[in-house]
């Protein structure tokens, strides 16, 4: 069976919606309120909200057309019930429950960061069980044993304070670069040296690598890169701008990368899925397959607009969960903003 589903995906800035079918991406629309969060230098959940509602619609009628289907030829809906922002949550999950009670249709509430490991099967054919997944955004850091991504997904270590993502838009604000600072780092990272300066990896001690062997700390990294700048700027020289990024970025990204190889090595799993808004680094994608392959594993990343935030993703994992008949939710469930790494809301 290859089920058609209709993902959508609001669970920050981003209000996306995608429709597939099996593993077959049909269409995949984005209607994104980075440009008006910029503005505030950073995301506001009431603007992401108000730009959800308004996009809504329209993407919804333009992504039906470019999948070549009507929507009464869907077998599913699928949609982000968290975690996420509760307002913007609320209003896919609102959107969601509508077009199910209007088509009759079984409507499932995904986990996001399963989403995110599912839209893999996309570009990649289906997931290895187990496998590694390795998700790293501006609101999350994640280490996952995903044995099956429709029941059973183990977190072995998360960010402790700032995500990942995070911490670029930190560091982007305080090089004076633009928001979302992920892009913008990574472009004056091209041009830096990221042997210039020594920034601190967080918890890779010995001693955090018995008590928090696979857990990731952002925000000591943060506030190193600001103290150093503050410093460098009483010189009244010029902030070497691109090698603090290349710095900066290196320091992130070893730490990801080191984590993730020891976790395949302590576990036996030879297959690493790299997923979220930073796995579009170009630094992160280029040292954790070249250390893959020195230790002999399977790297699978999907291209980078499938990285980020989409509604591809939802309607992937929402396939999966067609594909192994597992119950849809209940029409009444509700979203949860910090809702644990399971498939789906009952």
């Amino acid at each position: 069976m290859q089920p058609i589903v209709l993902g959508i995906e609001t669970s920050c800035d981003e209000t996306g919606i995608g429709i597939v079918k099996g593993i077959t991406l049909l269409s995949d629309v984005l209607a994104s309120s980075v440009e008006e969060q910029a503005r505030f230098g950073g995301v506001v959940p009431e603007v992401a909200s108000r730009a959800h509602v308004e996009a809504m619609i329209p993407i919804l009628q333009k992504c039906v057309i470019n999948a070549g289907i009507k929507l009464k030829d869907l077998d599913a809906i699928a949609v982000t019930s968290g975690p996420g922002l509760a307002g913007a949550l609320v209003t896919g999950v609102a959107a969601a429950k509508a077009l199910s009670v209007v088509l009759d249709k079984p409507i499932f509430g995904v986990n996001h960061l399963a989403a995110h490991v599912a839209v893999d099967t996309l570009e990649n054919g289906d997931l290895p069980r187990p496998c590694l997944a390795l998700l790293v955004s501006g609101g999350h850091s994640s280490l996952l044993q995903v044995d099956n991504i429709n029941f059973k997904v183990n977190s072995l270590g998360k960010t402790l304070d700032d995500a990942a993502g995070e911490a670029f838009d930190k560091v982007a604000r305080v090089l004076g670069l633009p928001f979302p600072g992920g892009p913008w780092i990574d472009k004056a990272a091209q041009c830096g040296d990221p042997l210039s300066i020594e920034f601190p990896q967080g918890l890779m001690s010995k001693e955090d690598l018995i008590t928090h062997k696979f857990d990731f700390s952002f925000s000591g990294l943060k506030t190193a890169v600001a103290r150093w700048v503050e410093a460098w700027q009483k010189t009244g020289e010029i902030i070497p701008v691109s090698d603090v990024a290349a710095s900066f970025q290196e320091a992130v990204v070893e730490v990801l990368v080191k984590k993730t190889l020891l976790a395949a090595k302590e576990t036996g799993i030879d297959t690493i899925i790299v997923g979220g808004g930073v796995a579009a680094n170009s630094r992160l994608r280029s040292m954790i397959t070249q250390k893959a392959q020195e230790h002999k594993l399977l790297v699978r990343i999907p291209k980078p607009s499938l990285c980020t935030d989409n509604g591809a993703m939802v309607a992937a994992l929402g396939s999966q969960l067609v594909k192994e008949g597992i119950k849809p939710s209940e029409l009444n469930f509700e979203v949860d903003p910090i809702l644990p790494i399971t498939v789906q809301k009952n």
